[in-house]
């Protein structure tokens, strides 16, 4: 029986905030120039108003890659937490106007504001990120709808989420569901410092719950404590039937049930590589729900991450099944 959803996510709902500022701005505003830092609640409206022309976007690593598979047509939805202001309403509005449904509502007086990320572009085309995590990171056990996610093929988990107690229950309750509906679970890992913090229970959510993780060499050594990447990813595969390493513009290694590819990836110049992993993910994704063999999955995610830095934006800006199909994928 077909299900409703193909691809349902849980991760940050956070607002991309994006103006100009010259570097004599940013020394100004002692804001450090292409990097991502997070800042407090008052240091983020003190950005926020001081940002001129601004654009917003919805953004957040899973919600990227959701937008991607929507892209793809896949029926997609996103559980996240957003506040009943403006930037919350903004997002949860433009989520379902790009293909998603934005599975909770947002939330009435809540006593955070909806999270933002003040991205400052400089005329070189740095992106300096400024982000405070607000509503977006109390997701938790409550905000998971149990028959939305039974009704899913595949759940995607976005591994910042995984820093609160909060987060690690909803992970679980939602991996859960979807095994009772009998669909696959799987979790980007997000972030080798996370991982350090959280290390015994990702790994327990790594053996016990997933069916797929990507990660990059960084996230992998770091979970396994491994100098060596083969020996990571070798424990890795005994932990989880399919195991993804990206490597910062090396082979793709992918590990599924003692078969291992490796897939190439061509190097491109990138415009803003925001978003890489995010659409790399999507395009794996694809292949994943399509039951396609390691090396499609892998080269789709290639494509689908080569489009995106090469222009400005974390989200596909071309069909990219036409890509797909340029490249002999589908």
């Amino acid at each position: 029986m077909s299900k409703t959803f193909q691809v349902v996510g849980i991760g940050n709902a956070v607002v991309d905030v994006i103006a100009h500022g010259d570097d004599s701005f940013l020394d100004l505003m002692g804001i450090k120039k292409g990097i991502m830092q997070l800042v407090e609640r008052e240091r983020g409206e003190t950005l926020y108003a001081a940002m001129e022309d601004r654009a917003q976007l919805p953004g957040g690593s899973v919600a990227n890659t959701l937008a991607g598979l929507g892209n793809l047509g896949l029926a997609t939805g996103f559980i996240g937490r957003v506040n009943d202001d403006a930037l919350g309403r903004f997002y949860a509005e433009e989520m379902e106007a790009d293909g998603t449904r934005f599975l909770n509502a947002p939330v009435p007086n809540g006593d955070l504001p909806t999270s933002r990320s003040m991205i400052f572009v400089t005329p070189d085309g740095e992106r300096s990120m400024n982000t405070y995590l607000g509503i977006s990171s109390e997701v938790d056990e409550r905000d998971v709808p149990s028959d939305v996610v039974a009704d899913s093929e595949i759940l995607f988990l976005e591994g910042y989420l995984y820093d609160k107690d909060k987060g690690k229950a909803a992970f679980q309750a939602a991996a859960q569901a979807c095994h009772d509906g009998g669909g696959r679970a799987g979790i980007a890992l997000s972030d080798p410092f996370c991982v350090d913090r959280h290390r015994d229970d990702f790994r327990r959510l790594v053996r016990g719950h997933m069916d797929y993780v990507i990660g990059n060499e960084a996230e992998w050594m770091s979970l396994y404590q491994a100098n060596d990447l083969d020996a990571a990813l070798d424990q890795a595969a005994t932990d989880c039937g399919m195991v993804v390493c990206t490597r910062s513009g090396q082979n793709v290694v992918l590990i599924r049930d003692g078969h291992r590819a490796e897939v190439p990836v061509k190097m491109v110049t990138p415009v803003d590589a925001t978003g890489a992993g995010d659409q790399f993910a999507a395009g794996f994704l694809y292949g994943y729900a399509l039951d396609r063999d390691l090396r499609t999955c892998g080269r789709m995610g290639c494509v689908a991450a080569a489009e995106v830095i090469g222009h400005i934006g974390p989200r596909p800006k071309v069909d990219l099944q036409k890509l797909f199909m340029a490249e002999g994928l589908i």
